[in-house]
């Protein structure tokens, strides 16, 4: 909301404006008149809002045109007042004021305008007969007010009506010709309702709307006022009650009922809420939080994330097979103004046979966006609702900031869960194979994926001694010239080459000096295509002598041409050593040591799909 009101008055001269705001401070109608009242500030505590208001005067005898101009355009709403007793007054409301007015202000940041007929003590009629066909030509007109500032007649509610008109504008809401609710706030409660309905089978049951209630005001609705509501509702509309919950067709009568009994700043409080600002789009506060991340940390999602995502997949898995048709994930992004994730989504992460994003894919997508564009992750948490519905202070809280690498070498152990694997090769070296060879795709299935859908990412799950890691493959171009040092970043490196080329070694050997010889980031060297015949390298040592000479791991064979999903060992034993950065070259040549990070893995695998097929009988 705004941090503040500046409410300009204009109109005719002897119609009371300084009158009206002399009355309003001191309470009592002045003996003397000057031509012109200071501007005021009424404290944020005394208002009605809570926000501090400004009231500014303006006088034809005192000043100019262009101070006059300025302040119109410094106003945030401007009371028009005329004398209810002089028609004059009335008439150059449409005839001068109005017109100069939107004049001197955009199309698109019109100013709410109030009409104020003062001295309402000097007659006995009112003035509205001739000031309603006014209200109705003009919609920025928010309301009417008559008053007296001798009699002290809806002093206070004419300033309380606009600054309402402010800080609750009718306008962005509703069309009154219409006498309907405007697109853009049909599209922000639609989202709204959306994100309030956790169970997805579109009504807000009671439960819901006691949440609902309670996220917005701050207290639960009692048993006989849903029901009155719910009333309402039934009464007025066939379809707005099912199932003996609110209907999105209900939910957006309410608000339409809301604003056309003039509680429009009910219905702004549960937008503002939802993060939207004035022009009903989300403000940037909402979507971006603050969130600081220093060098060499990595941002990952907390426990908390997790079981939200989770519960976000479970709304929208109508048939419950573990995975997202594109009808589903399409009603999932219904809440997005716009479709987060492209088909090359689907070569990044695990689908089943039908190409269907699977429960594990889907968390491993948030994490790969997480990991690489917390910001881009704080914008969608926001559309989902994470920090309303987790009852969070805002999506920052979803984040875990990594400490420093660092310290992690330093304390020879790890608390991070997502590793990044740079994947390096000449082409045409496997590098891509093996990349989705990772997700469970053999090479009848990597050749069913169109060009245009390809990925240089993929990321799943595995297990090193028993804990649950992603690791996350990054596919570098080969580019040796011009190589980042985003490229380089990583916990462990993977130089791949074709056994079957005798020129695909040596671009292994020639990144492996250029850049990891001297670093602390371990390095695996892979025989791709080892279903194909073994040529001898055309390099001076043989791939063999090179890992022996550098302390390498030895190459470890690898192809994708095979009839069922290829293996995962050589995976498992790239996330331990991204793991253990610390261990020497003996250590993980050592048989026994992968044998006991595999064996946890495969254990805790078993028993994971064991909890896994329990969950999904409960479900």
């Amino acid at each position: 909301m705004r941090k503040d009101v500046r409410i300009l008055l204009v109109g005719e001269p002897k119609v009371g404006k300084t009158s009206l705001i002399m009355s309003l401070v001191s309470e009592e109608f002045p003996d003397e008149v000057p031509l012109r009242a200071e501007e005021i500030t009424i404290p944020a505590d005394v208002t009605p809002e809570r926000v501090p208001t400004h009231i500014v005067d303006y006088s034809e005898a005192e000043q100019s045109d262009e101070q006059l101009y300025q302040e119109i355009s410094k106003a945030n709403v401007i009371c028009i007042v005329y004398s209810v007793n002089n028609k004059k007054s009335i008439e150059k409301v449409t005839s001068h004021w109005i017109p100069l007015i939107n004049d001197r202000r955009d199309k698109d940041s019109r100013v709410p305008l109030i009409l104020v007929g003062n001295k309402s003590d000097l007659v006995e009629h009112s003035s509205m007969e001739t000031i309603l066909p006014i209200m109705n030509q003009y919609s920025e007109i928010e309301t009417c007010v008559e008053c007296s500032a001798k009699n002290l007649k809806n002093i206070s509610e004419l300033f309380y009506y606009a600054q309402k008109a402010v800080l609750h504008p009718t306008g962005p809401l509703y069309c009154p010709e219409e006498k309907e609710l405007k697109a853009s706030c049909i599209k922000a409660l639609t989202r709204i309702f959306k994100v309030s309905d956790l169970d997805n089978d579109g009504i807000l049951n009671d439960n819901e709307l006691n949440f609902f209630q309670r996220t917005c005001f701050n207290m639960p609705l009692a048993p006989q006022a849903l029901e009155d509501v719910k009333n309402v509702v039934r009464r007025n509309m066939t379809d707005g009650v099912k199932d003996n919950g609110i209907t999105l067709k209900g939910f957006l009568f309410l608000h339409t009922l809301f604003i056309q009994r003039g509680r429009h700043e009910t219905t702004w409080t549960v937008l503002r809420r939802f993060g939207y600002d004035d022009d009903l789009e989300l403000t940037q506060e909402y979507l971006f939080p603050l969130l600081k991340i220093p060098p060499d940390c990595t941002t990952e999602l907390n426990h908390n994330a997790y079981l939200f995502l989770q519960s976000v997949f479970d709304k929208h898995d109508k048939d419950r097979d573990c995975a997202l048709s594109p009808e589903e994930l399409k009603d999932l992004f219904k809440v997005f103004p716009y479709m987060p994730w492209g088909p090359d989504v689907n070569s990044t992460i695990c689908t089943n046979d039908q190409g269907w994003i699977t429960y594990q894919g889907y968390l491993s997508q948030w994490t790969l966006t997480t990991y690489l564009d917390v910001q881009r992750c704080l914008e969608y948490l926001g559309y989902l609702g994470y920090s309303i519905i987790s009852e969070q202070e805002s999506q920052a809280a979803a984040i875990t900031v990594t400490r420093n690498k660092r310290i992690d070498l330093q304390k020879k152990q790890t608390q991070r869960s997502v590793f990044r694997c740079n994947v390096l090769g000449a082409r045409g070296s496997g590098k891509s194979g093996f990349l989705q060879a990772f997700l469970g795709r053999n090479l009848p299935r990597q050749r069913r994926i169109r060009e245009e859908h390809k990925s240089y990412y993929a990321i799943s799950t595995t297990y090193v001694y028993g804990q649950e890691k992603y690791l996350l493959l990054h596919e570098v171009v080969p580019d040796f010239e011009f190589r980042s040092e985003a490229d380089l970043s990583c916990d462990v490196a993977c130089l791949v080459y074709d056994l079957s080329n005798p020129r695909s070694f040596e671009y292994c050997a020639r990144v492996y000096k250029q850049y990891f010889m001297d670093s602390k980031t371990p390095c695996m060297i892979i025989a791709a295509k080892s279903d194909l015949h073994e040529v001898r390298q055309l390099y001076s040592l043989s791939p063999l002598d090179f890992c022996r000479k550098h302390r390498l791991h030895p190459p470890q064979p690898f192809t994708c041409n095979a009839s069922e999903a290829p293996g995962r060992d050589v995976y498992t034993k790239l996330t331990t050593m991204a793991m253990y950065p610390h261990l020497t070259q003996a250590d993980l040549k050592n048989s026994t040591f992968w044998l006991r990070a595999s064996l946890g893995a495969t254990v805790f695998a078993v028993l994971g799909f064991a909890m896994y097929k329990a969950l999904l009988k409960q479900r």
